[in-house]
């Protein structure tokens, strides 16, 4: 039976694999996540936790930049061992991250390389033949939105492009790859399941001045997904801006367009909803917390738009013990509600399992986030330079998981649970 069953919710954990190697001459240094909260040295007591708190199934990083060296060449062993425990030995169904923002080095232009669609096709094609039967859902690439967001838009992530033009660019690399992924994929496993994921994105402004701002970005949140369906013809509200910023051949992407099974949907109740707002003649995002609400609202809405399966693919909340224990009861509560009234909604994510290290530690510190964190929302913000920061990851730990991460004096990263483990597994029992 699959696992994304109609009728049944299923309960997910994820560890936090955002995997971005940098080109040598960058600034930045390797954000590899699976190696800065230790789960490299932890993986086998990270996926039976996962298993203990009542998870049935694991969004896990294939981390594409460290097995694939160059064109056509794969290291497996390290993925052989993991993937084979977590199914084999825990039961566990993995739900594989193929591509999460990062590239490996030898495509010079990353995303918007010419040879990334088919790179990552070829790549999506070998995991997809090497592991059906062992992983037979995938989720084509992380976050489309976010990805273009640091590496098109404010040339964060390489290939470190700016502008709307540079986003166009980088999305129009990145919905090519995830189509031919899904060809590659099912073509060497037609039992294949494909998990879209993407964030959810809500923008507001007070200021009637920036209303329009605002329409604008909420528009641009769903752009990815609509190119990937084929829903971008001349009548598309945003079909002349695109072409603006410099796409070209739009016309490609309503041809053989792919099926999703499941459409994943990422919301954090304090990240991601945006009040727009001017300072000094800056425009500028401001965080403002939604909680539950917001939550309904992107899970409507996407509903609303796509009429697809849906899983909640990633949620948690930063702040103290209590503030996490009740944004995993109120947000499976909402839910259990959206359920009942019909929406079709299959399966529920805490992301991430353990803590995770902040993405400015790639960047020494420097603030790499589109957005301000609103001063009220008791959320810990991320100091624009860390200054005199001794050597290991303390300083850049981000508390949003259900194992709290601490790191010893000898740089050993020891995981205990928290308040919200107790909920989580509270609620898989129920």
């Amino acid at each position: 039976m699959p696992f994304f069953s109609p009728g049944d919710l299923q309960w997910l954990l994820g560890i936090e694999d955002t995997c971005v190697y940098p080109p040598g001459a960058s600034g930045m240094t390797r954000l590899d996540e699976h190696a800065l909260t230790g789960h490299d040295a932890r993986w086998r007591d990270d996926m039976v936790a996962a298993a203990e708190f009542g998870a049935g199934g694991l969004r896990y990083g294939v981390s594409w930049p460290r097995i694939c060296p160059a064109p056509g060449v794969y290291d497996w062993s390290e993925l052989d061992e993991r993937l084979r425990f977590a199914t084999g030995e825990l039961g566990l169904t993995v739900i594989a991250d193929l591509v999460h923002y990062g590239t490996p080095t030898w495509l010079d232009s990353a995303f918007a390389d010419p040879r990334y669609p088919a790179a990552i096709a070829e790549f999506a094609a070998a995991f997809a033949a090497r592991y059906r039967g062992v992983v037979d859902h995938l989720t084509p690439l992380n976050e489309p939105l976010t990805t273009a967001s640091f590496c098109g838009l404010r040339g964060v992530w390489p290939p470190a492009l700016t502008g709307w033009t540079g986003w166009t660019r980088v999305t129009m690399g990145i919905v090519e790859g995830i189509r031919r992924t899904i060809a590659g994929v099912r073509a060497a496993n037609p039992d294949a399941v494909i998990v879209h994921v993407e964030a959810a994105s809500m923008y507001s402004s007070a200021d009637d001045s920036l209303a329009g701002h605002a329409a604008l970005l909420a528009g641009i949140g769903h752009l990815p997904t609509d190119l990937l369906l084929g829903r971008v013809d001349s009548d598309h509200s945003l079909h002349d801006w695109l072409v603006s910023q410099g796409a070209t051949d739009l016309d490609r992407f309503r041809t053989e367009v792919p099926r999703i099974d499941i459409l994943g949907v990422n919301y954090y109740p304090d990240l991601t909803p945006r009040v727009i707002e001017e300072v000094d003649g800056q425009v500028r995002q401001v965080t403002a917390n939604r909680w539950a609400e917001g939550l309904e609202y992107a899970l409507r809405t996407a509903h609303d738009r796509y009429g697809l399966p849906m899983a909640i693919t990633e949620t948690s909340i930063e702040g103290d013990e209590n503030t996490r224990r009740r944004w995993a009861e109120d947000s499976i509560a909402a839910v259990r509600r959206l359920r009942e009234q019909g929406l079709d909604i299959r399966g529920y994510t805490w992301w991430p399992l353990l803590d995770f290290v902040d993405w400015s530690y790639a960047s020494g510190g420097r603030n790499v986030e589109e957005f301000m964190l609103d001063p009220g929302s008791g959320a810990t913000p991320t100091a624009e330079v860390y200054a005199d920061v001794a050597q290991g990851v303390t300083p850049f730990l981000r508390r949003m998981g259900l194992l709290h991460v601490t790191e010893t004096v000898d740089g050993e990263l020891l995981r205990s649970e928290t308040e919200a483990s107790t909920a989580y597994r509270k609620e898989t029992s129920a």
